[in-house]
């Protein structure tokens, strides 16, 4: 499996563990030694996995938007764009600046999801196909990326629109199809859910998150901020990964 980085954690484990003893013997006066076998907890390594996505998990991720952000739209939440446009129009919380600039990556945004969907639909590609996809996904982690920076100010305001909540679900598409755990190189990769459809997952996910999950429950929180760290970033190398994995651990994040 190729990965899109990795983490350890240690898991304490009940396992049988032979331990040799010391006693006097009444008879002989001698001390001999004896084994025993007890159990005990020990701290067992697991090696937790994020898959690196596929091009096909990329284009079905994108889908799994488009779809949550239609289902937002019909129920007649505001997208981000929508939301811009009025304060740009009326004025209000956004500076005039912003709202345009806003206004303006949006709909950027929008005419390279198009095209990069287009192209991606494509049944037969050669190389430079494969390459423009490349450069497409680029543009839009870049400006997914400038456009979260301009939203920090307006936090509040942005929290409730479709766009907003199409990511958080993609967010979690993404976390239930790229989580997995092993615990030695020569045992089995494990997906932490394992179900085929992506519902199913989903649903696998909320199920672990209120019931539990002797491994899950202590990395979750970390998996789900390195994957967002990840798509909301461009060009994210190893180094940058180990920093935001150390500043999880420091309580930095």
């Amino acid at each position: 499996m190729k990965e899109l980085y990795s983490f350890s954690v240690d898991i304490d484990k009940e396992i049988e563990q032979d331990i040799v003893k010391k006693k006097k013997n009444p008879k002989t006066g001698k001390v001999e030694e004896y084994t025993v076998t007890e159990v005990v907890k020990t701290p067992v390594p697991y090696k937790i996995i994020i898959k690196d996505p596929s091009r096909r998990d990329l284009e079905e991720a994108d889908i799994e938007y488009s779809i949550e952000m239609s289902k937002c739209i019909k129920r007649g939440i505001l997208t981000k764009a929508m939301l811009a446009k009025k304060y740009s129009d009326s004025g209000g919380l956004l500076s005039e600046d912003d709202a345009k600039l806003l206004t303006k990556s949006y709909a950027e945004l929008g005419s390279i999801q198009n095209k990069y969907s287009r192209l991606s639909s494509q049944p037969k590609k050669n190389k430079q196909d494969e390459k423009k996809l490349e450069n497409l996904l680029g543009e839009m982690a870049s400006l997914r990326r400038d456009i979260v920076d301009m939203e920090t100010s307006y936090s509040s305001l942005f929290n409730h629109t479709a766009d907003t909540k199409a990511q958080n679900k993609v967010l979690i598409w993404y976390l239930v199809h790229l989580s997995f755990y092993q615990e030695s190189e020569q045992d089995e990769i494990i997906p932490f859910f394992d179900e085929v459809e992506s519902v199913d997952k989903i649903d696998q996910y909320y199920d672990l998150d209120e019931n539990g999950h002797e491994i899950f429950d202590l990395v979750k929180d970390k998996i789900a901020t390195l994957i967002s760290f990840w798509y909301f970033s461009t060009n994210v190398s190893r180094e940058d990964f180990d920093k935001i994995s150390e500043d999880i651990d420091s309580g930095n994040v």
